[in-house]
């Protein structure tokens, strides 16, 4: 059995039937979900930053985009590799090398002058991300029992990554405004040193019991394969994305011969995982690709100010966090599968309005609204996707598990938004190939939901009951 002792996953109920945390569960949630605050943060804050530190190191407007894409690659490639690394070396060992990276990198990024040496840092925190999401999560799945508990800790884990996203909109403009770009790397350092300093005392070190043995092949296949499709979705090259296809087909070849497969063939064809990344996929590439266009429509339709556009969408994502905080009830409820189905369906129709949102503010009372829907909607559904695709595993594929729902994540954040771009700009004008970009949107999710829908209700992909909760799916 893995190193973590059996008080960890000790419960206690009141008697409302509600689950609450003990002092030291207490602890480890702020420390944990600190963690991923202070990353869903720093990449809303950056995002604000981007032209600034653009013209800070000498970026043309064309290459802007390397801002972005140099942080995806490599937390997109490397997830589901670090996510194994965890399970294999340790997580509480990922989790504080990923802090030190992140440390490393942010220091290298605020005092960076030149493009490369910019680039270079936002590649290192795009690994310290791979590292620190499976790492983190696969430390609360193996920490709090399935059940109750859990989906309550994914459900308080969605609403501070939305109240990262939201803090970080809120307080981009304002920070970059009043102490220039180079702060939105500065930030980083003490948080993530008090992380640090907290760790070992915290975390219990956990781990995959066994010899430890690496599938070489299988992590080059699928490392290779999703760098080679990501950089091909972005850049538009469409022979690597083919190689990319090809080299993570010969990947699940080498899975379904391996001794000590990298994603072992099993976990790939249990239905909760499959489907529950598949609609993680849907999910998150199309909110992301939403909230770019809706960016671009606030600012040069609508003219906007960038300090006005993170606050369109930094307030309504405080209905994100009341969504995260809520969402493990709601899940005991109704179960993780209709909220998943209920969550995607909200997410999509809440888009409808915007398609139909003039150029003038009187807008932003449709606008907002449909913001605030929208947000509850995706958190809610994140959450069902997580519970979804990490139930009913032992603890020593946790850290595999958690680490495909990252990489999911990752990919997804991606590529959703050069996809919707290139939609929108397939019509000659820019505001209809915004709008016509959203219907592509609402219609894709909307497909997606129906078919994770039929997947996970097929006999053979029927979800396990869950032995606390007669009423969750998972």
């Amino acid at each position: 059995m893995s190193d973590v002792t059996e008080e960890d996953h000790i419960m206690t109920t009141e008697q409302s039937g509600h689950v609450r945390f003990d002092g030291r569960q207490r602890a480890i949630l702020l420390l944990l979900m600190g963690a991923g605050f202070l990353l869903s943060a720093d990449f809303s804050i950056l995002n604000v930053a981007i032209p600034e530190i653009g013209a800070g190191v000498g970026l043309q407007l064309h290459q802007l985009a390397w801002i972005s894409t140099a942080f995806a690659l490599p937390a997109a490639g490397f997830t589901l590799l670090f996510g194994r690394f965890a399970d294999l070396f340790g997580r509480r060992r990922m989790f504080m090398t990923a802090m030190v990276l992140l440390v490393v990198a942010s220091v290298i990024g605020g005092l960076a002058t030149t493009p490369a040496v910019l680039l270079t840092a936002r590649a290192l925190q795009g690994l310290a991300t791979a590292m620190a999401i499976p790492a983190s999560m696969s430390l609360l799945t193996t920490t709090f029992a399935e059940g109750s508990l859990r989906e309550r800790v994914l459900g308080l884990n969605g609403a501070l990554l939305s109240g990262g996203f939201s803090f970080g909109a809120l307080a981009g403009g304002a920070l970059v405004s009043s102490l220039g770009w180079r702060s939105a790397f500065w930030i980083n350092v003490p948080v993530a040193l008090v992380i640090l300093a907290a760790a070992p005392v915290l975390l219990r070190e956990s781990r995959t019991p066994g010899r430890v043995v690496l599938d070489v092949p299988g992590a080059l296949a699928v490392t290779g394969g999703l760098l080679a499709l990501v950089y091909g979705i972005v850049e538009g090259v469409w022979p690597l994305v083919g190689l990319g296809v090809l080299l993570l087909v010969a990947f699940w070849v080498i899975e379904m011969r391996a001794t000590a497969p990298l994603a072992p063939v099993q976990i790939l064809r249990r239905g909760s995982v499959t489907w529950g990344n598949l609609a993680g996929l849907t999910i998150f590439a199309m909110e992301t690709g939403m909230i770019f266009l809706m960016t671009l429509y606030l600012q040069k339709a609508m003219g906007l100010s960038p300090l006005m556009t993170g606050v369109v969408f930094g307030v309504p994502g405080l209905m994100a966090i009341v969504a995260g905080i809520i969402a493990g009830r709601l899940i005991g409820a109704f179960g993780n599968v209709r909220l998943l189905a209920l969550g995607m369906t909200v997410q999509s129709l809440a888009i409808l309005p915007l398609v139909f949102a003039g150029t003038s503010r009187s807008a932003l009372f449709v606008i907002v609204p449909c913001l605030f829907v929208g947000f509850f909607g995706h958190v809610a559904a994140i959450v069902a996707f997580t519970v979804t695709a990490t139930s009913g595993l032992p603890d020593e594929e946790q850290g595999l598990a958690t680490g495909l729902t990252s990489m999911t994540q990752q990919v997804a954040i991606t590529v959703g938004t050069p996809v919707l771009s290139a939609i929108a700009a397939s019509r000659v004008d820019e505001a209809a190939g915004i709008r016509f970009a959203l219907v592509v949107n609402v219609v894709l999710t909307l497909v997606s939901m129906a078919v994770v829908w039929f997947g996970l209700h097929a006999p053979s992909r029927r979800p396990v009951q869950s032995p606390t909760l007669d009423k969750v799916e998972v």
